[in-house]
């Protein structure tokens, strides 16, 4: 996240307004939902993750135990029952 002058983007009567609340320190303002997209979309990191999680399911319903999914995929046996047990969203 890069930061921005406000002097450069809005106009002095919001600047005034908003120095009102706070002055000479940073906040944040959020995107606006609609456009705003969720944790790993842009990265790709949730698609990833999302098909990796059904790759463990899979090959658990295919037989192979939990112990070896959690070598193979190198994540701890709790987060491969968390994985296999709760119902995919």
């Amino acid at each position: 996240m890069r930061y921005v002058n406000a002097d450069t983007i809005l106009p002095e009567n919001l600047i005034k307004e908003i120095q009102k609340y706070i002055q000479g320190e940073y906040i944040y303002i959020s995107s606006q939902g609609l456009k705003r997209k969720k944790w790993g979309e842009k990265s790709g990191s949730r698609k990833y993750i999302q098909s990796r999680n059904e790759d463990i399911r899979n090959k658990h319903k295919e037989g192979t135990t939990i112990s070896d999914l959690a070598d193979e995929f190198f994540l701890s046996i709790h987060s491969i029952k968390k994985i296999v047990y709760t119902k995919n969203k």
